[in-house]
């Protein structure tokens, strides 16, 4: 039986519709379709989220043709701008497979590699620097991770409009599924739980005002609590990489690839947040350090992906005009 060339054009000019942060945003639902499905037993409502993520898919196709065919200023907005609740809604999602699908917990090798590496172990040295104050800066400069994006977002916007928006926007998406898979690959929890009294952290490591509260917040977004007796069981498996250096270290280079107005002050907050990741015993140093080669990952590989998408959105485009 012969394609209908009218159909096939209709279903390119739907994947043309799609931006490159669309498109490997859909792979990687599917990446996680397959897993539940695979993992069907193990993973707590795999057909729940199978069924949620296939809606999500669906609605990226929609936003994508809404704003191809209507590109008011509202619909690229909402177009642009839902990956950012999206990151975030897959990053809980994947919450919920790790542990079941991969049990074992690695931080024994990284703690080993950083002994190997230095003699000691990194965030029980730096504690001999501890302060309030330093605490209340490093714990301020660790929260102001999630409120980075939005500033390079909003300003790439303004003032390069939605297609250089979409050059960075992807680089960001796709370095966050990058270190997502590297949490599959390599669960672990930390050294505020291995090398650490998790439940001590505010008497050993006090900050000044606000660092109890961000702390409750931080812990909120991993699905723990200081009142739980058993945090360790229950935080989400998100150490190594450390996305906090990856995914700053791609804002620090967009900031100044596009030269924003607010990129020195990126830069020195980014340098106090890669610092604080240990300090504040979130990570291992070697964590940092697959931080720093899975940034140079997303760069090397994401702009050839990018490049081949936008040139097969174009070479759709030319032949639907043609048609």
């Amino acid at each position: 039986m012969q394609s209908n060339p009218y159909h096939a054009m209709i279903k390119r000019n739907q994947l043309a519709a799609l931006t490159p942060a669309d498109f490997v945003s859909i792979l990687f639902l599917l990446f996680l379709i397959v897993l539940d499905i695979i993992f069907f037993q193990r993973v707590p409502y795999a057909g729940y989220l199978i069924a949620i993520n296939l809606i999500l898919i669906v609605s990226i196709f929609f936003l994508a043709q809404r704003t191809d065919k209507t590109p008011t200023q509202l619909n690229i907005a909402i177009h642009r701008w839902y990956y950012y609740p999206f990151i975030l809604f897959v990053f809980k999602e994947i919450y919920l497979m790790i542990h079941p699908i991969h049990s074992v917990d690695y931080d024994a090798i990284l703690i080993a590699i950083d002994r190997w590496m230095f003699g000691v172990d990194p965030s029980v040295w730096i504690s001999q620097f501890a302060n309030p104050v330093l605490t209340e800066i490093l714990q301020i400069a660790y929260f102001s991770y999630y409120l980075l994006f939005i500033i390079l977002g909003i300003e790439l916007y303004k003032r390069y409009g939605f297609q250089e928006f979409d050059r960075g926007a992807f680089l960001i998406v796709y370095g966050f599924y990058l270190s997502y898979v590297g949490y599959f690959l390599l669960p672990a929890v930390g050294p505020r739980f291995t090398l650490h009294d998790f439940y001590a952290i505010n008497t050993e490591l006090p900050g000044l005002w606000l660092t109890p509260y961000i702390r409750e917040i931080i812990n909120a977004g991993e699905s723990i609590s200081f009142s739980m007796p058993n945090a360790i069981q229950y935080v989400q498996r998100d150490v190594f990489p450390s996305g906090h250096t990856q995914l700053t270290l791609i804002i620090v280079y967009l900031s100044h690839h596009y030269r924003i107005r607010s990129r020195w002050v990126i830069t020195v907050i980014a340098l106090l947040l890669i610092i604080s990741t240990v300090y504040l015993r979130y990570h291992y140093v070697i964590d940092l350090i697959g931080g720093f080669i899975f940034f140079l990952l997303t760069l090397w590989s994401g702009h050839r992906i990018q490049a081949g998408w936008i040139e097969l959105q174009q070479r759709w485009r030319s032949e639907s005009k043609i048609a």
